[in-house]
């Protein structure tokens, strides 16, 4: 019966072994490349920070319109009571009338200078898209990276679920074995509540596999957008990273997509210095009017008055609101730049730290596997041991969790790695549907800023709403 028991054991040990290669080798229908695809598509978060851009492109619109005329029509009517008195020689004549006085004119105006706001609100407008642009890279490196996060989490945690199981099958496997020998005589009342203490250990990791995995579904659903199936295993990018750690921090203060960010920061905070200089300077306008009168006055049927006038303002004194506003607007360019230096050794350590998880994680992958290895070698020497009666039940158990426990190990290394690599081409800023080669259209923000930037007129957004 001991022999049995001991080949139950060592089947059910080794389909517990070979779970996680199984899962990982069997082709499912989703892909992390097709998963990236559609969260690049559909994740609500990426969707609104593009809105944001849009939202920003007008900004540029806007500015542009202190080049162009403001023009505006006026109409009025009404009734007018006159009395009038005359004094002729000794007599008074007095003299009534009641018009209807009624005016239409249009009033055209032009600044010709403004102290050169608004050609610097012009250029602050189009650093402002810039950085926008930049922050949506942020956001879509962010959610591309956690759509690879959980991913990997799922497939991670499917996996351990997968062995924590079979571990559950082989221990409910020994202990009824166990009992069976028990009411032979072969061993004692001790074995047994070995064996029921550790079924009771490996149900209570069994649950906490569960929870971890409904949890992983969860956070792959709202990254995502669609409930996890069958996932196809994956590869680690780091072929796409630089090949050294100096390469990688060089590069990441140069393209990392926050620190391009705070870089345009700093030129809308030092055009907005400019803005504010520009309220001391002289302003200059020209302005026309068209009048079309009807029954100014008594006898006047009607008057046509045309007119243009050309106006400078000098500003001597405003109460000093002007120079606080300069005053506060070097502060804040002074902020900007500290907040740029402050980027600039955020990714760097971004870098460095993303570089270190990925060498961490090839080594951990190394020794994981040695573990396992040597776990299998340790496992069937206890084994066929026990057979002769030089080890106990309990020492083949012992020997069979380690091995679980080792493989597990190797599970979590793997997704660590590929979770690493997609954390440096993020650092770096490289992770792109180009660079990854995403089957999906890259949404490119100059198509909105083109249709809206030369925009006169008009209400409807460019998709028609």
């Amino acid at each position: 019966m001991a022999s049995f028991w001991l080949r139950r054991v060592t089947a059910a040990t080794v389909t517990a072994s070979i779970m996680f290669d199984v899962s990982c080798h069997a082709a499912g229908p989703e892909t992390l490349p097709s998963a990236l695809a559609r969260a690049y598509k559909v994740n609500p978060q990426l969707n609104s920070q593009r809105a944001i851009v849009r939202q920003t492109d007008e900004g540029v619109p806007q500015a542009l319109s202190g080049y162009r005329p403001r023009i505006s029509a006026g109409a009025q009517v009404g009734e007018q009571f006159t009395s009038q008195q005359n004094r002729i020689g000794g007599a008074s004549l007095t003299s009534t009338a009641t018009t209807q006085p009624r005016n239409v004119g249009i009033t055209a105006q032009q600044t010709l200078f403004n102290g050169f706001q608004t050609a610097n609100s012009t250029r602050a407008a189009e650093s402002s898209v810039l950085a926008a642009r930049e922050t949506l890279r942020v956001i879509e490196q962010t959610v591309l990276l956690d759509a690879a996060t959980a991913y990997m989490n799922v497939l991670r945690d499917g996996a351990i679920v997968g062995v924590q199981r079979s571990n559950v099958r082989v221990l409910g496997e020994t202990l009824r074995q166990t009992r069976d020998r028990f009411k032979l005589g072969e061993v004692t009342r001790t074995d047994v509540s070995q064996a029921e203490a550790q079924l009771a250990a490996g149900q209570s990791q069994l649950l906490l596999s569960d929870a971890n995995l409904t949890t992983s579904k969860a956070i792959y659903r709202r990254v995502i957008g669609s409930q996890p199936g069958e996932l196809a295993p994956a590869a680690p990018v780091d072929r796409l990273a630089p090949r050294t750690v100096g390469a990688a921090v060089a590069e990441g203060i140069a393209r990392n997509p926050s620190v391009t960010a705070a870089m345009y920061g700093v030129d809308v905070a030092q055009l907005q210095v400019k803005i504010a200089e520009g309220a001391l300077y002289p302003v200059v306008t020209l302005e026309g009017n068209l009048l079309k009168s009807y029954d100014v006055q008594p006898g006047i049927s009607e008057q046509f008055t045309a007119s243009v006038v050309g106006r400078v303002s000098v500003p001597i004194y405003q109460g000093g609101a002007e120079y606080a506003t300069i005053r506060q607007s070097k502060e804040l360019l002074g902020q900007r730049r500290l907040d740029l230096a402050t980027t600039r050794d955020q990714a760097r350590a971004t870098v460095v730290q993303a570089w270190s998880q990925q060498e961490a994680a090839k080594t951990q992958i190394q020794a994981a596997q040695v573990q396992v290895r040597a776990s299998e070698v340790a496992f069937n020497g206890v084994r066929e041991e026990a057979h002769s009666g030089q080890r106990t039940t309990l020492d083949v158990l012992n020997a069979q969790q380690a091995l679980v426990n080792a493989r597990v190990v190797l599970v979590t290394a793997k997704r660590d790695f590929v979770v690493a690599s997609y954390a440096l081409l993020a650092a770096v800023g490289r992770l792109s549907p180009q660079v990854l080669g995403l089957a999906v259209p890259a949404y490119d923000p100059m198509v909105h800023y083109q249709q809206v930037r030369d925009a006169w007129i008009g209400v409807r957004t460019p998709d028609g709403r």
